[in-house]
């Protein structure tokens, strides 16, 4: 069994070979395992972002934002919430 952070890495695969729904399905694999990992939530926020589900992405990001350990993470995020396409 793979360790959760290669499960990740597998789902990125998948949504790039598969599409984000796919990758969204590989990712419930992982489970709780990274819930406090932010690039498991900036993942599911790319992947919530190409399907169009702006709220969700949105969600998504600000958990991860909340988790950044560094300032660039923190920079990257805000830019991907700040960058999100406004609902019509």
């Amino acid at each position: 069994m793979p360790t959760p952070v290669v499960a990740l890495n597998r789902a990125i695969a998948i949504g790039e070979t598969e599409g984000p729904n796919a990758a969204l399905e590989a990712l419930e694999t992982i489970g709780s395992d990274l819930d406090t990992y932010h690039l498991m939530h900036a993942t599911r926020g790319t992947l919530l972002r190409r399907l169009g589900e702006r709220g969700s992405a949105k969600a998504a990001y600000e958990r991860a934002l909340a988790l950044a350990p560094t300032e660039a993470d923190r920079r990257f995020l805000t830019q991907q919430i700040a960058t999100l396409p406004t609902d019509n």
